[in-house]
Order: C-alpha cells, then sequence, then structure tokens
C-alpha cells in the first residue's frame, strides 16, 4: 500500500518509495511495478499523473483524480506556481548557499529523436541550495585520503528532467548514489559503510494552490526510514529542518478531518 499524504474529492497526493516509476517507460522495459497503476488499484479510481520523480527520488508524488483537474495541476507547474523543496547527500563540500543558473539540453522522447530542431535545443534551469550539514569520513576514494559529502537542501526553480541531478554534477556535487550523473567510487563507499544502495535524494515538500478552492496547499513526506538511518549515522539528524523528519509531524493525517476541512487546507505530514 502507497502511504497516502492527502486524499480529498479532486487530488491524491503519495509518498513515493525510492526504485519505484512513476508510469510505464522505456527507461525500465523490465519493470512491472509503477506507482500510478499500484495507486489506481488501491483506491479504485482512475488517477492522472501530473509531474514526475525519478525512479530512484523518493517523496511527495501528486495525481489529480480528474483530467480537468490534471490539467489545472499541470498549469501550475508550467507556470512555477508550486514550491518544491528536496534534500540530498552529495559529494564534496558546496559553498552554504547559491543558485545554480545552467541551462540544459532537453532529455528527447524516443518520437522526437532524429529532428536537429529538438536535437540542440535548451532550455532554462534555475535550482537554489543551500548547505545544511558537512562531514569529512577517513576513507580514501580516488587520490584523496578522506571524502567529503554534504546534505543539502534543494529548491528547483524550473522543472527539467533530472534537473537536481544534472546541476549537482555541473557544480561538480553529484548526488551519492546517481549511477548516472554521479560517480561510482562514492556510491560503492556508501554502499559499503552504510548498506545504501539507493539514490540519496528526496521530495520532502509542496506547495501549491488547490486547484479547486485556491488555497494554499502544503504537502510533506517526511523523510523514508532508511534516509533517516543514514543522517543518523552521519550525525545530521539535528540539520534536517524538523517538518522533514518523520518525529517532526504533529500527529498521524485523520483524512476523515482532511474532508472535513477542505477550505482550510494547510499543512499535512504523515510518517515515511
Amino acid at each position: 500500500m502507497l502511504p497516502i499524504l492527502f486524499h480529498d474529492q479532486h487530488l491524491i497526493a503519495i509518498h513515493k518509495p525510492a526504485g519505484l516509476l512513476v508510469h510505464r517507460s522505456a527507461i525500465d522495459r523490465r519493470e512491472h511495478r509503477f506507482a500510478l497503476q499500484m495507486l489506481r488499484e488501491q483506491i479504485g479510481q482512475r488517477v492522472y499523473a501530473v509531474h514526475r520523480l525519478d525512479k530512484g527520488t523518493s517523496g511527495v508524488l501528486l495525481f489529480a483524480l480528474s483530467s480537468a483537474v490534471g490539467r489545472a495541476l499541470s498549469s501550475s507547474f508550467e507556470q512555477r506556481q508550486v514550491g518544491k523543496n528536496y534534500l540530498a547527500v552529495v559529494r564534496g563540500h558546496p559553498p552554504l548557499a547559491g543558485e545554480i543558473d545552467h541551462p540544459l539540453r532537453r532529455h528527447l522522447e524516443r518520437c522526437e529523436r532524429g529532428s536537429a530542431a529538438t536535437a540542440t535545443q535548451t532550455q532554462d534551469a534555475w535550482t537554489r541550495y543551500r548547505t545544511l550539514a558537512t562531514s569529512e569520513l577517513p576513507h580514501r576514494v580516488d587520490r584523496y585520503p578522506s571524502s567529503r559529502y554534504a546534505l543539502v537542501e534543494l529548491e528547483p526553480l524550473t522543472g527539467r528532467r533530472h534537473q537536481l541531478r544534472r546541476h549537482l554534477r555541473h557544480i561538480s556535487h553529484p548526488v551519492i548514489g546517481d549511477a548516472t550523473y554521479g560517480k561510482g567510487s562514492h556510491n560503492r563507499l556508501f554502499q559499503t559503510l552504510f548498506a545504501c544502495h539507493r539514490l540519496l535524494l528526496a521530495c520532502v515538500e509542496l506547495r501549491l494552490p488547490h486547484p479547486a478552492s485556491g488555497a494554499m496547499l502544503t504537502l510533506r513526506a517526511p523523510l523514508a526510514s532508511d534516509f533517516c538511518r543514514l543522517l543518523a549515522r552521519l550525525e545530521w539528524t539535528a540539520a534536517v529542518p524538523p517538518q522533514w523528519l518523520p518525529d517532526g509531524r504533529e500527529g498521524p493525517v485523520d483524512s476523515a478531518a482532511v474532508d472535513d476541512q477542505r477550505a482550510s487546507h494547510l499543512s499535512f505530514s504523515l510518517r515515511g
């Protein structure tokens, strides 16, 4: 059963676990489990995906319950009306804060490949980041006698495919566990030291206007237990804003109470 963060007559948000595709994709033809289909079977109703999370990324994933609401939510994402916060463990020690303004070449679907017009197309892309904690481990990777890592908070201001992972690689601080844009030697160190075999990237919060009421809705997915255990091993737990930790919530979400209080639409949390 997928953990439900919020559910009303218009939309539903879940906490997607790492390793689960949002929908069927040529990226992994062997995969037979998809969040969209699992959620459809779980609630007995058709759902519409309005944004993506990479297979390895965990956290808040939002679906519409009608095509009309799906179009409204997609428009909110396209018009940059949705605030997004992620947490990631990265290689190295980034500056305390910064903004990455680096256009990204568009990732093409199969039907678009071979088109000269789209092959070189780039899209503007911006990401804000803040370093929350750092650590240096006494283990040699490559030519250095020790290895540096950091916990960063990320706020993508645009929504390009793989934006956060590509931007962090661009500034030489790739996400740990990223087999595509990261570095295998650092990924293997985390596998050896911490039994960590996942991408250390999580969407912990979305903020958006509700498509029906217009009231601001905050959806939170506190970090999953495997992510939390890693932070504890690195002594970084205290650096995480409490609302993004499982114990930082005020209490479990009561779906009946939420339905009775739709007009207020404030903030909802659920243990990851």
